[in-house]
């Protein structure tokens, strides 16, 4: 689904990303973790064409992400609140983005009835505007958009970072489902490891702009994460660990 070849993003001299190769199949479940600055988000921005590396490429289905289009029709992200038009309502904007799907409104109130439990009485005609929003029901309309797509792969930025225990459980369940019942490739980025390593089957643990280690995930991946970043070696880790090949 996803490949990198020697990808560099700068800046101000800085190298911020340094990816040599990185490759994620259709259907995988990616957590991407690190600390603040580590990269996740240019990475994400660069995998998403937001912003142009240095030097190497993106392909998404064997096809360059920079200056493609076809991506696009099976790829939903949401990175921030930045991201949405928030001199709407939630509601003008699920109709919206239902309709760059060609969607009509009755199929996007159809498809909204689903994600009932996961707005919690929240979003929907409440008559506010996007931006009036607390930031964690900012996120629950972008998840919300995202998942009106249909993608086939769908990448979230820090999507528990605002939302309250309920949502983020809630949450959890509808990426696994994603996931395992659709079959989507998800890639998400999360400060909180409990949730990356309940969610996704495979870990990349990134710092420096570098992916150090590469884990299936498994029953000790948790404690193990929780040790590398408890004791301090991130600053002094050089090479890539590689515990499963893909």
């Amino acid at each position: 689904m996803i490949q990198i070849n020697d990808l560099k993003k700068v800046y101000n001299g800085v190298t911020v990303v340094n990816v040599p190769q990185l490759k994620i199949k259709a259907g995988e479940s990616i957590g991407l973790v690190g600390n603040n600055g580590a990269g996740k988000t240019t990475l994400f921005r660069m995998i998403l064409d937001l912003i142009r590396p240095e030097s190497g490429e993106v392909l998404s289905n064997g096809n360059k992400v920079a200056g493609g289009e076809d991506w696009k029709n099976y790829t939903a992200s949401y990175l921030d609140e930045g991201f949405l038009i928030d001199y709407l309502t939630p509601e003008e904007y699920l109709y919206f983005i239902g309709g760059l799907h060609e969607q009509n409104k009755p199929q996007v109130d159809e498809a909204l009835l689903g994600l009932t439990d996961f707005f919690n009485g929240e979003i929907l005609r409440k008559g506010k505007y996007i931006r009036d929003l607390s930031k964690g029901n900012q996120c629950k309309v972008g998840v919300g958009a995202c998942l009106l797509q249909k993608p086939q792969l769908l990448m979230l930025d820090e999507p528990f970072a605002n939302i309250d225990p309920s949502t983020q459980f809630r949450l959890k369940n509808i990426l696994k489902e994603q996931n395992k019942k659709h079959g989507v490739t998800t890639i998400v980025s999360s400060h909180d490891l409990n949730h990356v390593t309940d969610v996704c089957e495979r870990i990349l643990l990134m710092e420096k702009g570098k992916i150090i280690k590469d884990i299936a995930t498994s029953s000790s991946t948790l404690s193990e994460l929780e040790e590398y970043f408890g004791v301090g070696q991130i600053a002094s880790y050089d090479g890539v660990d590689k515990e499963e090949n893909h």
